[in-house]
């Protein structure tokens, strides 16, 4: 299988740990990964407004560069990058007149774009395309008696025509657990919004927003949070910081990406897992359970 892969900007700095491990756990997997050439920002988030096309301009030309790789599907890993594309796939497909001025825009570009890429996230080719009963079989060393809480967050689930799962109770990422050998948990906070951006200038809301998701999930019995989002790992993972201060009584945990997991259970060195990025460090709790 070979997958034609945007990363987004995040990858590519802050979120190294989320790409390094993906790549190594895809070549574990005998999956070969192209990048596509010259892609751009997504525009991060998708614009509501019916008369706003210019802000589908960035997501639109990046599946262009898809078809000009060749391939007619692409995979993403942020769920953000994957809400955005998606998104706006969708309205060029159900909107042809809007499709049409997106083209007129991009006039320079050599391909005409027909609304005719496949976004998917990383989590559903694993789920339907590798199949989770064959990364079974891969598994080398599993995540035994280490218990994990699974975040969605809003952008994976949400809206229910482009999430990858069900809105209110998604279990996709439990599943991948259970496979790596892994305790998920459930817990009622997994779907709801880390504050997002409110991180920039209302940094509280986010330490409010920490405290309320990740006091549900170590008060079940969390003792590790996956995340697929980078924004949301910067908010529950560098913000456990603004939180302690905020809320004495709270009680810090590891957030770690549902990949740099399914790394560690796949037998991929090290430093592809990029544990340096984090702010609560992974290493004790992995090593008091002899995953590193």
């Amino acid at each position: 299988m070979k997958l034609s892969y945007y990363p987004g900007c995040t990858l590519k700095n802050h979120a190294k740990n989320f790409e390094d491990s993906t790549l190594c756990s895809l070549e574990h997997l005998g999956i070969e990964v192209e990048e596509i050439p010259r892609w751009n920002c997504c525009g991060t988030v998708f614009s509501l407004a019916t008369d706003d096309l210019m802000h589908h301009l960035a997501p639109i030309r990046n599946l262009i560069r898809v078809k000009e790789s060749g391939s007619d599907s692409v995979m993403t890993l942020c769920s953000m990058c994957f809400n955005t594309l998606k998104a706006a796939n969708e309205r060029m497909k159900s909107q042809p007149e809007d499709l049409d001025k997106i083209n007129d825009f991009m006039y320079r570009e050599n391909v005409k774009y027909e609304g005719d890429v496949k976004i998917l996230h990383l989590l559903e080719i694993l789920r339907d395309e590798i199949k989770f009963d064959n990364l079974a079989k891969k598994i080398v060393k599993p995540l035994n008696n280490l218990k994990i809480a699974n975040y969605y967050g809003c952008l994976l689930v949400r809206p229910k025509e482009i999430g990858i799962d069900d809105m209110e109770n998604p279990t996709i990422m439990e599943d991948l657990m259970s496979v790596l050998g892994a305790d998920p948990i459930d817990f009622p906070y997994k779907t709801e919004c880390c504050a997002s951006y409110q991180t920039v200038d209302k940094p509280e809301i986010v330490a409010d927003r920490a405290y309320s998701i990740l006091s549900s999930a170590t008060g079940l019995g969390a003792e590790m949070v996956a995340v697929s989002c980078p924004l949301c790992a910067f908010n529950l993972d560098q913000r456990q910081k603004r939180t302690l201060e905020k809320y004495p009584d709270f009680k810090t945990v590891p957030i770690l990406y549902f990949s740099q997991l399914m790394a560690i259970a796949l037998g991929c060195p090290e430093e592809s897992l990029r544990f340096d990025l984090h702010y609560i460090d992974p290493m004790p709790l992995l090593k008091e359970k002899k995953l590193i």
